[in-house]
């Protein structure tokens, strides 16, 4: 059914898209669908190699890093009063 897509039909596809969302629009929509088809494909093959499902302080220990310096006493904050 598919098999019979030429250069023809795909570039009235792609006015029509241009048409409908406007040239601004169309750089970041073609980003979002690049992004969902490879985090599809991520997930269906098993790879998991996104950074961003591990949280910040994780990331560094296993390098040998120890992270972000955290004071222990947080500084005094002035209160206004009413």
């Amino acid at each position: 059914m598919l098999g019979n897509i030429g250069p023809l039909e795909i570039i009235v596809v792609l006015i029509i898209a241009l048409v409908v969302f406007g040239p601004k629009r169309l750089p970041e929509l073609g980003r979002s669908l690049g992004k969902g088809i490879r985090e599809f494909r991520g997930s269906v093959s098993g790879d998991h190699a996104d950074d961003d499902d591990e949280p910040a302080g994780q990331r560094g220990i296993a390098a040998g890093d120890p992270g972000p310096v955290v004071d222990e006493k947080p500084e005094p904050v002035a209160h206004k009063r009413p």
